[in-house]
């Protein structure tokens, strides 16, 4: 279906009409409309262009009142008034609100647009290493890059996942060395061939990285052994490379069951690691130096920034190749821009790395650009993370000082959400297999949330009492508000939602109606902004509201003429379909039951 116009472009377009026609000279002007305490919404645009053209607000204010003829009002606007200065108070139809949200309610989109301009967007995120356990710090970009990939895709911008695994440097030749002179560390219990879980794998690398580690740190010969099988590794050597492999197959499958207990879709083919770009590398190197971006400095090829100095002073330069021939992360991370411009046609490429990484991507960012790699057309863009804290306020570690691994940060979550699940369980009827799975829902629901509905660059808290409450604005609270709705309409029986524009709207429904109509707008700005803390405000908002509806406006009643009762389960079926579609976006699960 065709995308439906919201209530604020339709007043929008009718007031920016009446301001043009009053003012000609002034061209297309922006009425500056916006939601109000006061009334529907207020445009406050007449303040700036009369201050601009030297004229009286409110005479201008007027004059766009009296351009609005009462007969065209009704339609949309059912009243304007000029307040203070020359603000312009607009109430709109209750008809309109009804009318508009049918609409949406008969489009499987919710009257939701396509964006003006889809492109083709590459999402880095979601960045562990291989043969290292994931721990909280890789929360945040694995949670903030899937609901973004989810916002762009619904507004139909083209996405490729990109999982820049850690899978390649110095460190794989101890780890290598030590496996092949232990050639039993990584063997599975019930043979090569049986299937192990995350936690055997994550268990299995684990045990073998401390090890190897502490052989490097105590014999020398060792050490020497595993530097030689570096040179191997990366000269392509048939045996080192099998052995890489080995651990990077393991990895996987470690990394599958964490992304599976977050209820994410990760895919073998979005996964390209740092390996994936070293065929690239000295062609990436020999471009930027042939061009003068980089130059030689004390046998290393760096570029220099006018902006980038250390405490010294001195420039602080992004190195592409080390003096000793080994290259530094820069030149991987430029092979990818490469590859994702030129072979993936991207125009915009959004990397979710931790907001510690700035300069970095800074300093990589403008390379591209002054090599030609980026441009007008085609963007890179960090959505940079804050950190995850504790309690205290200080960064989230364990009692002993270590850091929390994700796995048990996830069960943990799941643990205390099941325990809220089953408090309510008996009042609702769940049997144990849902209390099972809704507590799954409603834990990791808890976690995304607690991520999402803060704006990315910031720190939070991580608190699993304040994350798993019925009260505030957390997940459980939005997905116990889709439960209620799920309720109301079971209860309903054979009584069936249906707008009905003829009635008149009590001031809990219009509020509730007005802001189901922002839904498409939002996404918009998240997507836009590349802010999925917007939508996740917004279903707060919407909950809140639908809290209010329930309490002042009784659904279900004998009292109750056919035709409110029937608006109003449109009203709630409505809100329910935006809080599953938003709450999917944000990849949390709304049960049905809860």
């Amino acid at each position: 279906m065709a995308s439906v116009t919201s209530l604020a472009a339709s007043v929008h377009q009718r007031v920016a009409d009446a301001l043009s026609a009053a003012l000609p000279e002034a061209g297309a002007a922006d009425p500056l409309l916006r939601r109000s305490d006061r009334a529907d919404f207020q445009a406050n645009g007449m303040l700036a262009l009369a201050k601009k053209l030297k004229g009286n607000p409110r005479e201008l204010a007027a004059q766009v009142v009296a351009g609005i003829p009462a007969g065209e009002r009704g339609a949309v606007i059912k009243e304007i008034e000029v307040s203070g200065p020359g603000f312009l108070n607009i109430t709109v139809a209750d008809e309109a609100i009804i009318e508009t949200l049918a609409a949406r309610a008969a489009d499987d989109r919710l009257g939701v647009p396509y964006a003006d301009r889809a492109g083709t967007t590459v999402i880095d995120y979601a960045q562990p290493n291989v043969a290292k356990e994931m721990h909280v710090g890789h929360l945040r970009s694995a949670v903030i890059g899937a609901a973004m990939v989810e916002i762009l895709e619904f507004t139909g911008e083209k996405v490729i996942r990109r999982h820049h695994i850690g899978d390649w440097g110095t460190q794989f030749g101890m780890l290598i060395q030590y496996l092949i002179e232990h050639p039993h560390e990584l063997d599975h219990k019930g043979g090569e061939s049986a299937e192990i879980s995350g936690e055997e794998a994550a268990s299995n690398l684990n045990r073998l990285y401390k090890a190897s580690r502490a052989l490097f740190d105590s014999d020398e010969e060792f050490k020497e052994r595993a530097r030689r099988r570096v040179v191997d590794l990366q000269a392509g050597d048939e045996e080192t490379l099998a052995m890489w492999q080995r651990f990077v197959d393991e990895s996987k499958i470690y990394f599958y069951s964490v992304f599976d207990k977050l209820d994410m879709d990760i895919r073998d083919p979005d996964i390209v690691g740092e390996s994936g770009y070293n065929d690239m590398l000295e062609e990436t190197c020999r471009l930027l130096e042939e061009s003068g971006v980089a130059v030689r400095s004390e046998g290393a090829l760096c570029v220099f920034f006018d902006d980038v100095k250390g405490p010294d002073g001195n420039p602080v330069p992004l190195i592409v190749k080390k003096s000793d021939g080994g290259y530094g992360y820069a030149a991987t991370d430029l092979s990818a821009i490469r590859d994702r411009v030129h072979n993936l046609s991207a125009d915009t490429l959004l990397y979710v790395v931790d907001v510690r990484q700035s300069l970095h991507f800074k300093m990589v960012f403008e390379t591209a650009r002054r090599a030609g790699w980026l441009d007008d057309k085609t963007r890179a863009v960090q959505l940079a993370f804050g950190t995850v804290l504790g309690k205290d306020g200080k960064p989230f570690k364990t009692r002993a000082g270590e850091t929390v691994r994700l796995v048990d940060l996830l069960d943990e979550a799941v643990e205390r959400a099941t325990a809220v699940v089953r408090d309510k369980a008996e009042k609702v009827g769940l049997t144990e297999q849902e209390i099972t799975e809704n507590g799954a829902q409603v834990g990791i629901g808890a976690v995304k949330y607690a991520d999402l509905s803060t704006s990315a660059v910031r720190d939070y808290k991580f608190d699993l009492d304040q994350m798993v409450s019925l009260n505030g604005d957390t997940s459980v609270y939005l997905q116990y508000a889709y439960a209620r709705i799920q309720s109301i309409k079971r209860k309903a029986g054979e009584q069936r939602p249906s707008a009905h524009p003829e009635l008149p709207l009590a001031p809990a429904e219009r509020a509730l109606g007005l802001h189901l109509d922002q839904f498409g707008e939002v996404l918009a700005e998240a997507a836009t902004s590349f802010e999925p803390h917007r939508l996740a405000a917004y279903l707060y908002q919407l909950a809140s509201h639908l809290t209010a509806f329930y309490e002042k406006c009784q659904v279900i009643s004998a009292d109750n003429p056919v035709e409110v009762v029937e608006n109003r389960l449109f009203l709630v079926d409505l809100t329910g379909r935006t809080l599953h579609q938003g709450m999917a976006l944000l990849g949390i699960r709304t049960p049905e039951r809860l």
